[in-house]
């Protein structure tokens, strides 16, 4: 283990999962357990549940679970080393640390130091003369000096290796430079600074930590824009730039657009809710971590195809989300005769804050978008097309499932293909029809298949013999419900379970017991990955019932072993008179070890 049993019992103790995940979902009690919208996928309607008692949370849409670790580690991104450190900070606990993991810690933490002195160093670079063309860049974009103080920017200059002759003197290893990604190594084995001649705007995620930098070329050069590689300490998939700030809006709603210099923009004219995704879509990461600060958001990508792709791909994550989506579409430009792209940046230099505020009050919601890009698509005019325009549109229609909203835009589709909303409203029908046609069938199919619906979802976990997984299933359940039904000794061996995972955990669950410590599938954190941790949570919130439960638990037990005796085809198992004598034990056993 990396940390001290004890240590991780008592900090998972300290660590009430209702008051953990209280802090970051909204939870409702229903009966026993308490619900709410999972945090790792977009729902509607709360799927969360969380259980007091066993002190585990389990999603029943995207199968996620676990214990409060697993739940820190998943919410926050971190490893299960940051996460018991989190947790720790939480419960005000020392945390006592092997020389491995102190070390991990510590580089962990070395590369987050030198990210920040990086960020101080192409700062003070932006304040000096040598800066110079950097600032009259910012100049030239309107930036103000109060706005790039704001945001952190600095200055790169045009030098294979200022930063990295500056960051060596501080003490930084090359090593540390190289996993950073602050330099980059050639062929021959030496190594440059990769940011070069650039305006320089770091990353911060909301914790506050320099995670990485985002950058602009100041000369005609390739790439125009370049960002940071992933590192030990930065996913672009879970980061936001300007979220550090946007957080703390008073605004109802967060703008996503595509480029940080949109954002730059964006706040300095007013719109301190604004954020843009790291050279990436939007991602179901970025939806979780927007999820703790609004549930509105507005999506302002640029008015290209590009930026029309980003804007479907973005709705499609977001569709049947908590969120209430709109779509900011911004004109196109006249210039000499032409009309050009523009984008937000573009737009509030040439329009101004007050044009884009009025552009902002009348966004449309997702769906309005989706049928206007539609109708795009097709010659309203021509009979043809507007019978394909009818199909289509249709089809997108029966995706609503408030039936009011079905209504509504089904209305104004009609009005667009010019046929009366009955006509429309058939073909929405049918459209709507073809679709619960096509989910029965599925349905239908999993039904006709139990044995299917019975196998994990991790095809690495997948069931040689169903009959005794379940069994095994069982066994692990009991134990984790009640620790009375522990006797003086295992009733199995691992090798005896079908699958090598429920094994695993029986003999993990057994150690603790024999050791004095908890038995909870809460417990087993740091012995499983987070994949088994999601199955092994998934068995547990399986009904069993309480009643006969000695009986239910012998009787799992002579299935494994009798499957066991298949599987190798021997005698008698040897463990079966210690079965029968645990079957008939009165319950005094699993205290012996209390």
């Amino acid at each position: 283990m990396a940390f001290p049993q004890n240590f991780l019992d008592e900090l998972i103790a300290r660590s009430d999962i209702v008051d953990v995940v209280g802090s970051y979902v909204q939870l409702t009690r229903k009966g026993s357990n308490l619900f709410g919208l999972c945090p790792f996928h977009s729902e509607k309607t709360g799927s969360f549940s969380v259980s007091p008692d066993k002190q585990i949370y389990y999603c029943f849409g995207c199968k996620k679970g676990g214990g409060v670790v697993n739940f820190i580690m998943d919410e926050e991104n971190l490893t299960f080393p940051d996460a018991v450190r989190f947790l720790a900070k939480r419960a005000g606990m020392e945390v006592p640390e092997e020389e491995g993991d102190r070390e991990a810690g510590r580089r962990r933490q070395r590369l987050l130091d030198l990210n920040r002195d990086a960020a101080r160093f192409y700062y003070q670079l932006l304040q000096q003369p040598e800066g110079r063309a950097v600032q009259e860049y910012l100049d030239r974009r309107r930036i103000k000096r109060s706005t790039a103080v704001k945001f952190g920017m600095g200055a790169s200059l045009d030098s294979w290796d200022t930063l990295l002759t500056a960051m060596t003197k501080k003490g930084y290893t090359k090593a540390e430079l190289l996993e950073a990604g602050l330099v980059v190594q050639n062929k021959n084995g030496g190594l440059y600074d990769k940011f070069r001649n650039r305006l320089m705007l770091p990353v911060i995620d909301t914790r506050g930590d320099v995670v990485a930098f985002g950058s602009r070329v100041l000369d005609k050069s390739e790439p125009k824009y370049m960002n940071s590689s992933e590192t030990p300490v930065y996913s672009k998939r879970r980061v936001l730039y300007g979220l550090n700030l946007a957080k703390k809006t008073k605004r109802p709603n967060i703008i996503l657009c595509e480029g940080n210099l949109d954002i730059v923009t964006l706040h300095q004219a007013g719109f301190d809710n604004a954020v843009a995704s790291m050279g990436t879509a939007l991602t179901v990461e970025q939806t979780r971590l927007l999820s703790r600060f609004t549930k509105e958001l507005v999506l302002c990508y640029d008015n290209d195809n590009a930026g029309k792709i980003a804007t479907e791909r973005a709705l499609q994550i977001l569709q049947n989300s908590e969120f209430t989506v709109r779509v900011l579409q911004l004109p196109r430009r006249l210039v000499n005769g032409e009309y050009v792209k523009q984008d937000a940046d573009d737009f509030i230099k040439f329009q101004g804050a007050d044009a884009f505020e009025r552009l902002l009050s009348g966004s449309e919601n997702g769906i309005e978008f989706r049928m206007a890009q539609v109708a795009g698509k097709y010659d309203l005019a021509d009979d043809q097309a507007r019978v394909a325009y009818c199909e289509e549109v249709s089809d997108l229609l029966a995706e609503l499932s408030n039936p009011v909203e079905r209504e509504i835009y089904t209305t104004r589709a009609a009005e667009a293909a010019k046929i009366t909303p009955e006509a429309m409203k058939l073909e929405v029908q049918r459209a709507f029809k073809r679709r619960l046609s096509r989910e029965k069938r599925a349905e239908l199919r999993r039904d006709l298949n139990p044995a299917a619906q019975l196998q994990p979802k991790e095809r690495s976990f997948r069931y040689d013999n169903l009959r005794s997984a379940r069994a095994e299933e069982g066994i692990l359940r009991l134990l984790t419900m009640d620790e009375s039904l522990f006797g003086p000794e295992p009733p199995l061996e691992p090798e005896q379970f079908s699958s090598p995972l429920l094994g695993k955990v029986f003999s993990l669950l057994w150690q603790a017991r024999e050791e004095g410590r908890p038995t909870s599938v809460a417990a087993l954190a740091g012995a499983l990955s987070q994949e088994e941790m999601n199955h092994i949570t998934a068995i547990c919130q399986q009904p069993e019932s309480p009643r006969n439960a000695r009986q239910a638990l012998a009787d799992y037990i002579r299935i494994v072993q009798t499957e066991a005796e298949k599987r190798t085809g021997g005698d008698a198992d040897p463990l079966l008179a210690a079965t029968e004598k645990y079957k008939n034990k009165k319950g005094t056993g699993g205290k012996q070890h209390g």
